[in-house]
């Protein structure tokens, strides 16, 4: 087999199952973080959670496919090794950022709720 070709086999069989493993970490440990963010409201927070599973899903295995192309061919082991550690370390960059945009997203929503939640201030001249 072409090394090239092997490399792209090798990246696609790591990416895709590493992006399946990352995707169902958060939709099972977000599931708390999101019913927080609701309120309590269970079915809303998993309908979210689901919907937020298939936008991560599209976006990291269009990533990983659209990335899949190498500059240049690859002659010999250590050049698989070198494209492979080089795609991998992007891929995982990718949904690092995509992780760590989400709970800002759910950061801010979940603030935003606590403070529509909260007692109205005090009227002007500090009587109640």
């Amino acid at each position: 087999m072409n090394p090239t070709v092997l490399t792209y086999a090798l990246y696609l069989a790591i990416a895709l199952p590493l992006t399946v493993w990352v995707a169902r970490n958060l939709f099972h440990n977000g599931r708390v973080f999101l019913v927080d963010c609701f309120h309590g409201n269970e079915p809303l927070a998993d309908s979210v959670n689901r919907l937020l599973v298939v936008g991560f899903y599209l976006i990291n295995f269009g990533f990983v496919t659209l990335y899949l192309k190498l500059a240049e061919e690859v002659v010999a082991a250590r050049g698989i090794f070198e494209a492979l550690s080089a795609k991998l370390g992007v891929v995982l960059l990718v949904l690092g950022g995509m992780h760590f945009f989400n709970l800002l997203v759910f950061t801010r929503m979940r603030k935003r709720a606590a403070w529509d939640q909260a007692p109205p201030p005090f009227p002007a001249g500090g009587k109640l």
